[in-house]
């Protein structure tokens, strides 16, 4: 049994350097699999998520050597596809990416469906529509997703998703990629992951134009090469650290960012009173007074980030006054709540909107990381908090934060990592 123990309190203060960003390199790792040469990846962050999918991509023939903690080279020239393993496969939603590459190496794809964590019904529809529409058969039967393209390659179409979806947008851009003809994709998602798994595909050979506009073209083209390619800085670990810095009254410099990605994260922070200076490559986060109360929505880019939900829905509490918090991405992503209560939180959950009392005095309590981002405002709120925070499921931490213990430590945060057998006693989350 793995968990961590906060002790809250102290007053942070010193630089933490934000690592690669997890969801674009997860995008990235799956779309080496079109590339039949050596490719270097700088700047992965060492998290699990990542190995989970290199991993997967050795399962498949791929070679995979690390040339230091954050330098990758990746030859997926003997890779096959439709052999990645269920069990790894079921453990991250990203690996829905591998049905993407597949089709576009090798024109037909065998891919279990994706797991990750858990925010209600996350259907896969839009991606099979981009599929069908370049020209694949797909249907999604005793847990897989299979798919032929009906020449043995795709070809280029005009793509209209019904929603805005991140993941089908990378996804379709990766099948798209090596398909016969021209495709449009409309309606497209404009985060920076998207702009980032671009510009490592055409850094690679492909033709990709307006990745960061809801209007995608891609040219296909028939080989891709190797290249050296660094991923973007994690803009949602950014804005954990931003968070905390905040919420524990304290001054962080918090580097290796790209300040523009962090726009709708700063612009609510200012509201409630915090201080931010931003620099080229670096933001400094400071607050020495009370927050007020703000209300926000979120929204997909450039709109304010449905994975900075819990922890701004953390230092909401600490605000002065009532503060709504309206979830429109994700149905499931209010179920943190109740750890926040058993910490002294005062929220009710109206329909999609959560209503947060302010003034809150956290207390440390036994919690639980019910997924990745609440994990985040687990810690959070046990920076805050009056006595030790316990908090278990801590592997879903692990998906997205690089050495998230150590870089607290390393401003002042009394943080640690506890492992004990499964038959030891200690404070349980209920």
């Amino acid at each position: 049994m793995e968990y961590f123990v906060v002790k809250g309190g102290n007053e942070l203060s010193g630089d933490i350097e934000v690592s690669g960003m997890k969801n674009a390199a997860v995008g990235v790792i799956f779309a080496c699999l079109l590339i039949e040469d050596k490719i270097v990846l700088e700047n992965m962050p060492d998290i699990s998520d990542v190995r989970t999918s290199f991993n997967i991509l050795k399962s498949m023939g791929a070679k995979v050597r690390y040339l230091n903690k954050t330098t990758v080279e990746v030859d997926c020239t003997r890779a096959e596809g439709g052999c990645a393993p269920f069990e790894m496969v079921r453990n991250m939603r990203a690996s829905y990416y591998l049905a993407g590459a597949e089709l576009g190496r090798f024109g037909k794809t065998h891919v279990g469906c994706p797991g990750g964590c858990d925010f209600g019904i996350r259907p896969i529809d839009q991606h099979i529509k981009g599929f069908e529409a370049l020209g694949a058969e797909v249907s999604v039967e005793g847990g897989y997703i299979e798919g032929k393209a009906g020449n043995g390659r795709l070809r280029g179409a005009s793509i209209y998703f019904d929603r805005v979806s991140v993941g089908a947008t990378m996804n379709v851009l990766i099948a798209a990629t090596m398909a016969e003809g021209n495709t449009v994709i409309e309606n497209a998602a404009r985060e920076p992951h998207v702009v980032d798994l671009a510009n490592f595909l055409n850094s690679c050979g492909a033709k990709i134009t307006g990745a960061g506009t809801d209007v995608i073209k891609v040219k296909g083209v028939g080989t891709l090469s190797g290249c050296t390619y660094a991923i973007i800085p994690d803009m949602i670990e950014a804005g954990t650290y931003m968070i905390a810095a905040a919420a524990t009254n304290s001054r962080l410099r918090i580097t290796n960012v790209i300040p523009k990605h962090l726009e709708s994260i700063s612009a609510k922070l200012e509201e409630m009173g915090v201080q931010i200076e931003e620099h080229d490559d670096f933001v400094v986060v400071s607050r020495d007074g009370k927050l007020t109360k703000t209300n926000i929505r979120t929204l997909p880019y450039p709109g304010f980030p449905t994975d900075m939900n819990p922890q701004m829905c953390t230092l909401l509490c600490l605000a002065d006054g009532v503060s709504y918090l309206t979830e429109s991405v994700w149905d499931n992503r209010f179920r943190y709540i109740e750890e926040l209560r058993k910490m002294g939180a005062e929220i009710r959950v109206d329909g999609k909107t959560a209503v947060i009392e302010g003034n809150t005095r956290f207390t440390a309590a036994p919690v639980r990381a019910v997924d990745l981002r609440a994990g985040a405002a687990m810690i959070i709120a046990g920076l805050c908090a009056n006595g030790k925070t316990t908090i278990e499921d801590i592997h879903h931490i692990k998906r997205g934060y690089d050495n998230i213990v150590e870089k607290l430590r390393t401003v002042g945060a009394d943080i640690k990592e506890i492992n004990v057998p499964e038959s030891s006693n200690y404070p349980k989350a209920n």
